[in-house]
């Protein structure tokens, strides 16, 4: 009877974990935009801030970057969300697998507050497979962990 009470518990905490694991995707999903999207909504809308959150050395091996986005460390964000604008229109994107930067930093900014942010489905690789436009990223940056010195290439 024990053991039928312990194997009841686990498949119970294994289908809560599921349904929160479902959950949080659908959650995610519901701020994710379409290169499509973003290139109509950008036709439409210009008052857009993207946002470029790919690491240093990923920006380095690929120095382009949408035109008329801002690049901000993902650290320096994930530690003070409040460095991007929340009275703006955002979009985040990155160049990672399941663009994992973008979505890190999109759930930071959504656990405090933030409302009016997405992050850009297959990244900066989904909008460049689309045909729309980059432009090359030739401020200066730096690698050292100096959260400032990374910031002043965004500004």
């Amino acid at each position: 009877m024990a053991v039928d009470f312990m194997t009841i518990c686990a498949a119970v905490a294994v289908a809560a974990v599921l349904v929160k694991r479902v959950g949080d995707r659908r959650e995610l999903e519901r701020h994710a935009i379409t290169p499509e999207g973003l290139h109509a909504l950008l036709a439409w809308n210009r008052d857009v801030l993207i946002v470029d959150v790919r690491q240093p050395l990923d920006l380095l091996g690929n120095s382009v970057i949408i035109p008329g986005a801002k690049w901000f460390v993902p650290r320096a964000v994930l530690d003070d969300p409040s460095l991007i604008p929340g009275k703006k229109n955002l979009v985040l994107y990155c160049t990672c697998p399941g663009d994992k930067n973008s979505r890190a930093v999109l759930n930071r900014a959504l656990a405090m507050g933030f409302s009016r942010i997405s992050f850009l489905k297959d990244g900066l690789d989904g909008w460049r497979a689309k045909g729309y436009p980059v432009e090359p990223f030739d401020k200066p940056f730096r690698f050292d962990s100096d959260r400032k010195s990374h910031l002043s290439a965004a500004r």
